[in-house]
This record gives structure tokens, sequence and C-alpha cells, in this order.
């Protein structure tokens, strides 16, 4: 899910941290994204590192299938499981999910639950580095 770098960010004021990435499995090929998309210069999502990443993916969507959900709702009430003083802000242009992200607060993962996510998810588990090295040179200025 998240790195402990992310939450910490997340948990100190005038930080922010913006997860990004697909949890819908649909992008397997960086080529096939809109050339403004930023995500086609991304080290995760570049050829070895997407298919690690896309593989991650199993427990979330086994995981949303059960619970009859979409895995990004997963990912949503994930984040809100991590306490009250962390806020998910998931971006999109589309209402549809705008409306699937907003009932994600309904969901409440059960102890159980969280653990199988925590073990599919170890800190850090994410192929590539978050940013391209130019990037990575403009973090914590």
């Amino acid at each position: 899910m998240a790195s402990s770098q992310v939450l910490f960010a997340m948990r100190h004021p005038r930080r922010a941290a913006a997860p990004s990435g697909s949890l819908t499995g649909a992008i397997t090929n960086a080529g096939a994204l809109e050339e403004s998309d930023y995500r086609r210069q991304s080290p995760r999502f570049q050829d070895q590192n997407l298919q690690i990443n896309l593989a991650l993916l199993r427990e979330l969507r086994a995981l949303a299938d059960q619970l009859e959900c979409k895995p990004a709702q997963i990912a949503l009430a994930w984040v809100l499981a991590q306490g009250d003083d962390i806020v998910p802000i998931p971006g999109t242009k589309r209402t549809g999910y705008l409306q699937e992200n907003a009932a994600a607060v309904e969901i409440r993962l059960n102890a159980e639950q969280l653990a199988r996510l925590d073990m599919a998810f170890p800190a850090d588990a994410a192929s590539g580095q978050r940013y391209s090295d130019a990037m990575m040179k403009l973090l914590d200025r």
C-alpha cells in the first residue's frame, strides 16, 4: 500500500503525499498511456517494474472481490484505517470514479483483512523509484 515514508509525510504538518498509480491493473504497458501522462516517465511504470507492481495487486483484487467492491476502494479503506490523522485525497477526472472513491468510507476492514494487506504490501514493496531521478532531486527541498 503506502510506504513508511509516505505515511510519515502524511502525518507531519506542511507535508503532503500524492500516491499515484493504477490499482485496477488496466495499465500493462507504459507505452499505451497518452503522451502527456507523467507515468510514461515513472520508473514504477517501466517494463519489469510495472510487471512486479502489477503482481502486488493480486491480494488487493482478491479482497475487493470478496467484499464486492473495487480495488481502489480497498486501498482508500486501508488508508482510512491508518488513523484519524491521515486523510486520503484521491484524484479523478470522472464522476463515476468520484462516486466509487466516496463509497470507500463505508468499507470497514477488519483486523484480519488489514493484516492480509500489510503482508501483501510490506513497506517499500513497490518496484522502482517513485519518481524519475530529476524529480527525486526536487523532494524535501
